[in-house]
């Protein structure tokens, strides 16, 4: 299967499927032309990273459990250990944007929005917080 059916059997882009290649997370076979030749195998491990990636996991994360995923011998706790690492990422994550909406809306409070020059939004940006 070429790149093409490859994208849209696993819904990722072609490029994205070119760099997850690069990179080393795929290893389509050649074509005797040179073209990328992607067997159910890859398109399975295609499938799972756009799963993985839509919940947030990163490329090495991807990678790590794409090899417990291949290791019959796998210890349910080391895929477990990782995701709870990776919920924990995602917690702080939603913490530090709750603060960056509490900043914003202070701000936000704090400009006229009206006619005049003056706006606390960018005297903030520029550091200059004091007028």
């Amino acid at each position: 299967m070429n790149i093409g059916h490859a994208a849209e059997a696993s819904g990722l882009p072609a490029k994205t499927i070119r760099y997850y290649e690069e990179i080393g997370l795929v290893r389509p076979s050649r074509a005797a032309n040179g073209y990328r030749d992607f067997g159910e195998g890859e398109i399975s491990r295609l499938s799972f990273l756009a799963q993985a990636r839509s919940l947030g996991f990163t490329l090495e994360e991807c990678r790590r459990l794409l090899e417990l995923y291949s290791d019959e011998g796998r210890a349910s706790r080391e895929v477990r250990t990782l995701a709870q690492g990776h919920l924990e990422a995602v917690r702080e994550r939603i913490a530090e944007l709750g603060r960056l909406a509490q900043t914003l809306e202070a701000l936000i409070d704090r400009c006229p929005g009206d006619d005049s020059p003056h706006c606390a939004i960018l005297d903030e940006l520029t550091g200059d917080a004091r007028r």
